[in-house]
């Protein structure tokens, strides 16, 4: 593969470097684990498992309570208060296979961010939903970016760009550019392609 799997890992402290050293906030990995939060590409359980959505979105507590698996009074808070920030709080009783695909994506991004992170991957958080619930998980990134480092991995360059200030190639190799440095030209040496970069129009603004 691309190495995009071994990276995430690397960066989630599951996996050490084979040369070399990695830093997260300026710690090892295994270290600032505790400060990342983390939306995998696949849910952790399947659609018609009996948990509501803010059992759900306690799971990101796992780990992080000292309560001997009970989640405490500030594990419930911080649960609550995620679901509120993207905008899921009404469905927190709610089963989590009655749940459509975008308000799945919105308690799992929830679920990363009770850990209360300083950075925030997600792995293909726009993977099998329409264009519509696409541009709204980004809208909400974009706010909580506002005030946390948000790392998205992602196919689908020409949609992304406008949301974001840089942009992280990887094909074996890393390459990094600010989004406006970011061309046709550069994906095909990267990858070894043809591509086209798609036009898209936002909000009254021209964006590639």
């Amino acid at each position: 593969g691309s190495g995009k799997t071994t990276l995430l890992k690397i960066i989630l402290g599951l996996l050490a470097p084979d040369h070399g050293t990695v830093e997260v906030l300026g710690k090892p990995p295994v270290q600032s684990v505790k400060n990342v939060g983390y939306m995998p590409q696949f849910a952790p359980f399947t659609r018609d498992f009996p948990i509501s959505v803010e059992e759900t979105v306690l799971m990101g507590r796992l780990g992080k309570t000292s309560s001997m698996g009970f989640f405490s009074k500030e594990d419930k808070q911080l649960a609550a208060e995620s679901m509120e920030a993207v905008e899921v709080l009404d469905l927190r009783k709610r089963s989590i296979g009655s749940l459509s695909g975008g308000q799945l994506q919105r308690a799992l991004i929830a679920r990363a961010l009770t850990c209360n992170p300083e950075i925030m991957i997600l792995d293909e958080p726009t993977a099998n939903v329409d264009m519509k619930v696409e541009k709204d998980i980004f809208d909400l990134l974009k706010r909580l970016n506002e005030k946390i480092t948000i790392i998205v991995v992602t196919h689908d360059i020409g949609f992304i760009s406008q949301y974001i200030d840089r942009v992280a190639c990887i094909n074996r190799t890393l390459i990094c550019h600010p989004t406006s440095e970011l061309t046709g030209e550069t994906i095909e040496n990267l990858y070894g392609t043809h591509v086209h970069m798609v036009h898209h129009h936002h909000e009254g603004e021209d964006h590639h």
